[in-house]
């Protein structure tokens, strides 16, 4: 019967997209027919255009005379990370520990050993096999790629598991390794995996040819070890020279001819069009590696100021997508600086936008808020510290232009700027254990607010939907919020988890019950569109910022949105907050009004590591490992509040126990809520 039902909601949703897709403009309407022709040619022109792109061919289209020439050719152009050998001792004084955590991942990665998505540590065997998701041991076949079902929604599967592998950024840590020490091993362990993956996997016949993205990401690991091994031994033979260049080409041919464009574009179309900058600088010669990367470049100055808000938020609310998306930008800029080429300084203030967001997102100890949608994803992951620690993008970019304030403020790791901009870059950052002092911040266009002193840090989420409406990597968060008081991490969000892996799992993460913020009646202030529609939301919810009042004493936040509005008997939930500088105490009051009877569930979800007990009729002792908190609320004749078990998910495919307080009552309406946290001494 549930299938049944499955495919009879499939079927309606299909017919739904239709509709939309009707809607769009005209020339939109026309790319997709195109491309849908394109593609089913392409069923027989992949074979042959893969077996037709020989030396010969390669040498035309790269303007080249001997395979030697391109090879050398190319190796003399700059990539757009500083790619030298370091001294190990440098390295040691710049970033204390890290060489030896590179060379424990180098012999990982020799040895096939990988830990990706929340897998755990995972053996792959002397042979990999790229096309199986060996968390559940789901395999897609040798088949073209448009015949692939890789979202397997009536299954548990994950394309993101050989898609992961395939980005092959598990690998990276060899390429620093041979940086380090000019041991060869590394650079033939990295030949023998690229020989492999091609072998393996077919031009547009394998699920790791079914997204364009994938192979954009791919090309930016590949240019990247490139450098790093051109001149190695194990990168000497003719025949293996011939077979790298002509598949990296053929990587670019396939991203621009299935480049993900649609009416409204995300992080999939930058990111296809940052991996044609980079084959094109690449490649530097030719009519084609010129095209894609003038039409790379083009793309991505005119979608900057379309995804990235003027005050610097990715349109598609989520914080680590902000992250992926910002350094996609600044890799395509920095290759064409690289390459002598210009970036417009509206190109880099917009970039810098997004670092002076980061660097207002980013807490005291480096995590960042779990807001939206997250999958680990990185352009080229250069550094080793965790997923959630985004503050190395302050430093880059604020290092590479010269941006005082980013400079300025900049604490953690060095390791992406050493290996990105040099040892000599790195060295005139701050040291990490100086002190910092940022004030509190608004970016209103983005709807998100950040009040923060050096032991506070408390972030609220009073924006759109994401995607422009459309929902996107955004969640049903909206006056949500996070915070640290007193210097300990207390209320989080609840992550993202899995994408395709579980449908059910991905609609209860993105839900309004697993955000810090007011429900009614069970409803959804944004509606889910369908079961199998894993990435969008109806807009119901529109932000209204009532009131942003920082001070030197206190901060206060108001808030509300029109999620409710769409009820028989309408609703608002007015959030205010309200942060005492030096008291470390947070006020949360939610106001719902309007008038009926109805469901009102306020939901606070604990960081991980922080446990409740009641003591009172309306107290609560909220307990860290090195310090306490009291909550109290008001009304307890009108609330019950029950403590129960809860899961956060930190990054993508793990998921960690923990508590969470619900605050519920039924009624009449308007009804007030306030609630106030407070470290106890």
């Amino acid at each position: 019967m549930t299938s049944l039902i499955q495919t009879e909601e499939m079927r309606r949703s299909g017919l739904a997209r239709l509709a939309r897709m009707l809607r769009k403009p005209p020339h939109i309407v026309l790319l997709r027919v195109l491309t849908e022709v394109s593609t089913q040619t392409d069923r027989f022109r992949a074979p042959l255009r893969a077996r037709g792109l020989d030396d010969a061919a390669l040498l035309r289209a790269t303007e080249s005379s001997t395979l030697d020439g391109l090879w050398e050719s190319v190796s003399r152009r700059l990539h757009a990370v500083v790619v030298r050998p370091i001294d190990q001792a440098m390295y040691e004084r710049l970033c204390p520990g890290d060489g030896d955590r590179i060379l424990a991942a180098a012999e990982a990665a020799l040895s096939h050993r990988v830990d990706l998505l929340g897998s755990g540590r995972v053996d792959l065997g002397p042979r990999i096999d790229w096309h199986t998701d060996f968390k559940t041991g789901k395999t897609w076949p040798l088949r073209f790629m448009h015949d692939l079902d890789y979202l397997n929604l009536d299954c548990p599967s994950d394309v993101k598991v050989p898609w992961e592998l395939s980005r092959m950024h598990w690998l990276i840590p060899a390429a620093q390794a041979y940086l380090l020490t000019g041991d060869e091993r590394y650079a033939y362990a990295v030949r023998d995996v690229l020989e492999d993956w091609m072998a393996a996997n077919p031009y547009a016949g394998s699920v790791n040819w079914a997204c364009a993205m994938e192979v954009a990401m791919r090309i930016m690991s590949w240019t990247f070890f490139f450098h790093v091994f051109n001149r190695s031994q194990a990168w000497s033979e003719p025949s293996f020279q011939s077979r790298f260049l002509r598949s990296l080409f053929l990587h670019g041919e396939f991203t621009e001819r299935y480049i993900e464009r649609s009416h409204i574009n995300g992080n999939h179309f930058t990111a296809d069009a940052a991996g044609l900058v980079c084959a094109g600088l690449f490649f530097g010669k030719g009519s084609t590696p010129t095209r894609w990367a003038a039409e790379g470049w083009r793309f991505l100055c005119q979608e900057l100021p379309r995804q990235v808000l003027a005050d610097g938020v990715n349109f598609e609310a989520s914080v680590p997508y902000h992250r992926l998306v910002l350094e996609l930008f600044f890799i395509a800029a920095r290759y064409r600086e690289a390459c002598g080429l210009p970036v417009p300084d509206e190109y880099k203030d917009r970039v810098v936008a997004m670092a002076r967001f980061t660097m207002a997102y980013s807490r005291h100890d480096g995590t960042s808020p779990l807001l939206g949608d997250a999958d680990d994803a990185r352009a080229l992951p250069l550094g080793g510290q965790p997923i959630g620690d985004h503050r190395y993008l302050i430093g880059l970019i604020g290092s590479h232009w010269n941006v005082p304030d980013l400079i300025q403020a900049f604490r953690g790791p060095r390791a992406e700027m050493v290996w990105a901009l040099g040892p000599r870059a790195a060295a005139s950052l701050n040291e990490p254990e100086e002190p910092e002092s940022l004030p509190s911040t608004a970016f209103s266009q983005g709807g998100m607010f950040v009040m923060r002193n050096p032991r506070d840090h408390v972030f609220i989420d009073c924006g759109g939907v994401g995607m422009a409406g459309r929902g996107g990597h955004g969640h049903n968060d909206c006056l949500s919020f996070e915070a640290t008081l007193d210097g300990v991490h207390v209320i989080t969000d609840c992550g993202a988890y899995v994408y395709t892996a579980s449908a059910e799992e991905r609609h209860r993460f993105r839900s309004t019950a697993s955000h810090n913020t007011p429900q009614i009646d069970g409803q959804e202030l944004n509606r889910f569109v369908a079961w199998n529609q894993l990435w969008a939301l109806h807009d119901d919810a529109a932000p209204e910022l009532r009131e942003w009042t920082p001070g030197s004493e206190r901060d206060v936040f108001v808030g509300t949105h029109t999620g409710y509005m769409r009820l028989e008997q309408p609703v608002r939930p007015v959030r205010t907050i309200v942060l005492e500088h030096a008291t470390h105490v947070l006020t949360v009051s939610d106001q719902i009004e309007g008038a009926g009877a109805h469901r009102i569930s306020v939901p606070l979800h604990l960081a991980a590591g922080v446990d409740a007990e009641m003591v009172g009729g309306n107290r609560v002792r909220l307990i860290a490992s090195s310090k306490t908190f009291l909550l109290d609320w008001s009304s307890p004749e009108d609330w019950a509040v029950v403590i129960e078990p809860a899961r956060v998910s930190p990054s993508y495919g793990v998921m960690v126990p923990t508590v969470r307080l619900v605050w519920s009552r039924s009624g009449q309406c308007p009804a007030t809520l306030t609630m106030r946290i407070a470290p106890q001494e």
